[in-house]
């Protein structure tokens, strides 16, 4: 049964290659911001281009918080893409200003320390065991464009509920790669920019939701 994907449209950059990539693994892709439409998508992808307070003024303009986190409240697949990550956290200190996230998790975005930035190209993501994005791509390399990152993981979830799956790059010091926790996934990474490997993620993705 072919999936149904909505891609948030808020007027972000470069989405059109995100729609691409997921129509090329098999799902009907649309870029929409109807509130309907986003709620009963089989799974909604938050791309992301761009800083992070400009993003979360685009995301309030179309209700695209609401949209989130009515989807989110239901249990129902959500996959954030680069800054579609970063905005999934408490906040974001970018280019000197203290932004408030959505908030789906605690922690902050910050800038990565290193002397080359932004940090761009391919990096090996390391994962942990039993992940669904990850499954067949252990080791693998990863296409990143960013000069921010979450660096720790914050939420701590007791039993009966499961802690979430976490995955681990390097750019001259380690940062959250990609997270799945529950109904919200999401990468800092391009997978769609990333090859084999990125469509073989977006695959297990779409097979999962």
């Amino acid at each position: 049964m072919t999936k149904k994907v909505a891609v948030l449209d808020y007027g972000s950059g470069n989405v059109h290659s995100a729609c691409r990539a997921l129509a090329e693994v098999g799902a009907e892709v649309e870029l929409t911001a109807d509130p309907k439409t986003l709620e009963e998508a089989d799974g909604l992808v938050v791309p992301g281009v761009g800083a992070f307070a400009a993003v979360m003024e685009k995301l309030a303009a179309v209700g695209g918080e609401r949209a989130i986190d009515k989807r989110l409240s239901a249990s129902r697949p959500v996959l954030g893409i680069c800054v579609g990550m970063q905005v999934m956290f408490e906040r974001g200190l970018e280019h000197g200003l203290d932004t408030a996230g959505l908030g789906q998790w605690p922690g902050t975005v910050e800038k990565l320390e290193a002397e080359r930035l932004p940090h761009i190209g391919w990096s090996v993501v390391n994962t942990e065991d039993a992940s669904v994005l990850f499954e067949g791509l252990e080791g693998e390399r990863f296409y990143f464009v960013h000069s921010y990152a979450a660096k720790t993981w914050e939420l701590d979830i007791n039993p009966p509920f499961q802690p979430a799956k976490l995955a681990w790059s390097e750019h001259e010091e380690k940062f959250l790669a990609a997270v799945e926790n529950g109904p919200l996934s999401a990468t800092q990474f391009h997978p769609e920019k990333s090859g084999k490997a990125g469509l073989k993620l977006l695959t297990n993705w779409i097979a999962s939701i």
